[in-house]
């Protein structure tokens, strides 16, 4: 086998060493997120380190095709670090393009008018750089970066977003290569196949224009993502990313942290804790239990339970009966409401209601939670699921609206979010399970590994309940709602209303947390509309997941309550 030198691989896959007279020289392209640094026009790699150097506060530059980056390294050793990506190759000859197009959702050119908001939003959901609307504007009037999005066809939602750089009217590349850079797909889409089609979209673009290799860079530890690339062709190539040692960045060179076992809801208020100086020690990784300590004072965490909750208020919240009556009388709106009991009494209030809710009365996460019963075979289907989570069941009469999570932290409403069952959109040719499977997995990715859609008994009634089986094959385009409850940890996706709340919802979750005597809480509430005043209060959460609502400062106002003193200097 004959064994290629370092340099000759470079020059095999078209990446030039000393650039020709035609190319331009020193070449440094604003993205919007930072400035990409095109090394291979450098031949000075102190420059290419004082490039990198001069970053923006709250950008991230990038330097990209680099092939010796310990020289780069060692001018400024302590500002710049290796960035722990994959550099991987498209070339056109390899390509083979995929005849069958998604009729659920499609890929469009970038609109100046209407589309800056939603790319920030997605952008800001995958703790993304945002950009500005003139930015795009103009980078789209000059030719240089090209920004598709994937578009739902029905309701026109943007459901993802790439940019593709084009490097022969960035510095007139030799090899007529581009590249694909800000690939982010809504951690809450149900549709299948966003990413890969965005990237195809892009790379035929490209090779239209007669450009001859896509390029982009990949985490070495996003195994998703890597998968999909390989899949579509893309080869690794040994060429390397070198990135500023900004904020920004800091988690990929100050390497893994001791608790980096711990869930998103324990780490969003551990690294808000460290960012003011506040010290933390990891006391049980498994349960998520820390303590915080500032100013000769520490406080004992369960992700956002602390000390400052009362026995008493715990107790009302974790007993689902006991709320209900403890809100009743204060004359909150709640459900009708009974304990389980014999047969008889159970199927008559079933028939009084219509349509019920079944659970446990001490339970998280949406265990044994049956939604929407109307007859009396399932009825005791979802009894004996919810025995086995409690003992005592509760039955409940079931509101029809909209599922909304209100966070109160020290007597303010601090985020709220309506929250959607999982649901999964079909493409015309795959299952109904693979479609949860493939929904199941970007839930996964997108919460940590927080959120899943099991394949269980509520699943499997709910699928059923619409018309289908698991092997049934969705049209292109039609939903399938596959969990009744909307709890995120069953694969439940959220949309943030914090901004919309009628004063009437608000001034009922400030009344409640007064009510219960708790400091900070989640309220679970079934509306209408959330413009609307009507309401009926469904649960209260005492350990409410705070990541659930970023980007609202929910951590920031989470350690202001446990240590004042901190609070302005945490808000510079």
């Amino acid at each position: 086998m004959l064994m290629l030198s370092f340099p000759e691989m470079i020059k095999q896959n078209f990446i030039d060493e000393s650039p020709s007279q035609e190319t331009l020289k020193e070449v440094v392209l604003d993205c919007g997120w930072g400035n990409l640094i095109f090394a291979n026009t450098f031949q000075n790699p102190e420059k290419v380190a004082q490039a990198l150097c001069d970053e923006e506060p709250g950008k991230r530059n990038i330097v990209y095709n680099l092939t010796e980056p310990h020289v780069v390294l060692s001018m400024a050793p302590q500002e710049i670090f290796l960035d722990p990506s994959h550099h991987f190759r498209l070339l056109k000859k390899d390509y083979v393009a995929n005849p069958e197009k998604s009729h659920v959702f499609k890929v469009r050119p970038f609109s100046f008018n209407n589309d800056t908001f939603r790319i920030n939003e997605i952008f800001q959901s995958r703790s993304m750089v945002p950009v500005s609307g003139s930015f795009l504007n103009d980078v789209e009037k000059e030719g240089k970066i090209k920004v598709f999005l994937a578009e739902e066809s029905k309701t026109k939602k943007i459901l993802g977003v790439i940019s593709c750089l084009d490097h022969e009217k960035i510095y007139h590349d030799p090899h007529q290569g581009a590249s694909l850079w800000s690939l982010a797909v809504d951690p809450q889409a149900s549709q299948p196949g966003l990413g890969e089609a965005l990237v195809r979209h892009c790379a035929e673009h490209m090779f239209k224009l007669g450009r001859e290799y896509i390029d982009l860079s990949v985490l070495h530890d996003n195994k998703q993502a890597i998968r999909l690339y390989e899949k579509l062709g893309f080869y690794r190539l040994p060429l390397f990313f070198l990135k500023h040692k900004s904020a920004i960045n800091e988690t990929l060179y100050t390497g893994p942290i001791p608790e980096n076992q711990l869930n998103p809801y324990a780490k969003i208020i551990i690294d808000e804790a460290r960012r003011r100086g506040i010290a933390t020690e990891i006391l049980d990784e498994p349960s998520n239990l820390f303590s915080l300590s500032y100013g000769g004072r520490t406080l004992n965490c369960h992700e956002s339970l602390t000390e400052l909750t009362s026995s008493i208020a715990l107790q009302i919240c974790s007993d689902k009966s006991l709320t209900h009556r403890i809100l009743s009388r204060s004359g909150i709106q709640v459900p009708q409401q009974v304990v389980a009991s014999d047969p008889e009494t159970n199927k008559g209030f079933l028939e009084c209601c219509g349509r019920i809710v079944v659970k446990p009365a001490q339970g998280e996460q949406g265990e044994g939670i049956s939604v929407g019963l109307s007859n009396p075979e399932d009825l005791e289907d979802a009894l004996l699921s919810a025995e086995k989570v409690c003992e005592r069941v509760l039955l409940e009469e079931f509101i029809e609206g909209q599922d909304l999570r209100v966070l109160v932290i020290k007597n303010e409403v601090v985020a709220a979010a309506i929250r959607h069952p999982a649901e999964i959109s079909g493409t015309g040719f795959l299952t109904v399970r693979k479609l949860i499977e493939k929904q199941s997995r970007r839930r996964q990715s997108a919460t940590g590994g927080e959120s899943s859609i099991p394949v269980d008994n509520e699943t499997l009634r709910c699928v059923k309940a619409a018309g289908f089986e698991m092997d049934s094959v969705l049209k292109p385009g039609e939903t399938l709602k596959v969990r009744r409850t909307a709890n995120l940890h069953t694969g439940g996706t959220i949309q943030d209303v914090t901004g919309s709340l009628h004063s009437e919802l608000v001034n009922a979750c400030l009344k409640a947390a007064q009510v219960i005597n708790i400091p900070v809480v989640g309220f679970d509430l079934m509306v209408k509309d959330v413009k609307l005043p009507e309401y009926h209060f469904i649960e209260a959460n005492e350990r409410p997941g705070l990541a659930n609502h970023e980007p609202h400062p929910t951590a920031e106002r989470f350690i202001d309550l446990l240590f004042p003193q901190t609070a302005i200097q945490g808000k510079l």
